[in-house]
Order: C-alpha cells, then structure tokens, then sequence
C-alpha cells in the first residue's frame, strides 16, 4: 500500500541570534514576524547572561525582500534601544567614579601633609574635608544622574518600541 501522505521538500535558511536573556522572548516573538521560526533540531542555549536562538525559515517565502527590509529596520531599531539602556547608567557611573577618584586624590595629599615632617596638621585637615566628601559624593551623585537619565531616556525607547511593533505588524500581514 502506498503512502498517500506526502511530505513536500522546503528548502530552509538559518540564522543564530544571540541576545540577552532578559529580551530573549521579545526578541523571540519578532523574528516570528519576519517568517523564522526556531530550528527543533538545534535548540537555543543560554550562555551566562546571553540566549543563543537557531532560527530557520523557508527560502522561498513570497515577500523576502520586504521582510529582510523590515527585519533589518527591526535589529537597527533594537541595538539602538540597548545603546539607550546603556546610557541610563554609564554617564552616571563615570562620573561617580570620577568624584571617588579626586576624593581619593584628596586623601593622598592628607595623608602626606600629616606624615611630612613637621607635620602639616591645618593643611591635612584642609585636604582631608573634600577628601571625605569625594568618597561619600559619588552614591549620590550615581542615583541623581541615573534617575535623570532615566527620565530622559524612557520615552525615547518606548517611541522605538513602538516602532519596533509596527514593524513586526507589516512583517507579520506579510507572511
């Protein structure tokens, strides 16, 4: 008896993404969009804070050219946003690092006033002040900054999101 079920042949193209974890089902989700889908012979790996996707998708989809457009405009708009998110914390950081340092820089002329000889009690006292104050500064000037460009940054990356989601609605009406 022959087999009246048959499977046609779908020639298939691969991709591998690698994303952090946190946006792994975001990231997920919008590829789904532009017609991958993930590989069931090869599953997705979680390496430290990264998700490596093995993704495949048919090669002989209708409007390629226009979901690999949209795809692309997709992963442009995504690496912005984590530049962004990025942002929120790095400026904030150097200069809270920045204000430790000079604290620092301060403590070492105290400390060598008080241990010169004679030693040099007013300028050490004098050194000693910013000194202290460039080592308890920086936490509050970390989280002022931080929330700042928090404020600053938000909306900018929900703009891209949504972007992102009108993208992946035109990829998705084609397929």
């Amino acid at each position: 008896m022959e087999s009246t079920s048959k499977k046609d042949f779908i020639g298939y193209e691969y991709k591998e993404v690698a994303v952090q974890s946190e946006y792994a089902s975001f990231y997920m989700d919008c590829y789904e969009s532009f017609g991958w889908q993930p590989d069931e012979h090869q599953a997705s790996q979680k390496e430290g804070k990264m998700t490596v996707f093995r993704l495949k998708r048919n090669r002989k989809l209708v409007n390629k050219t226009e979901l690999t457009r949209l795809q692309r405009h997709f992963e442009a708009c995504a690496d912005q946003i984590q530049q962004m998110e990025q942002k929120k914390t790095s400026m904030p950081l150097i200069l809270a690092l920045s204000a430790g340092l000079m604290g620092t820089v301060f403590m070492a002329g105290s400390t060598f006033a008080v241990t010169h000889e004679p030693p040099v009690i007013w300028l050490s006292i004098f050194l000693a002040v910013p000194g202290f104050a460039g080592w308890i500064l920086p936490y509050f000037l970390y989280k002022n900054r931080a929330a700042a460009q928090v404020r600053k940054l938000q909306p900018l990356i929900e703009s891209k999101q949504e972007e992102i989601y009108e993208i992946c609605e035109k990829g998705h009406s084609l397929l």
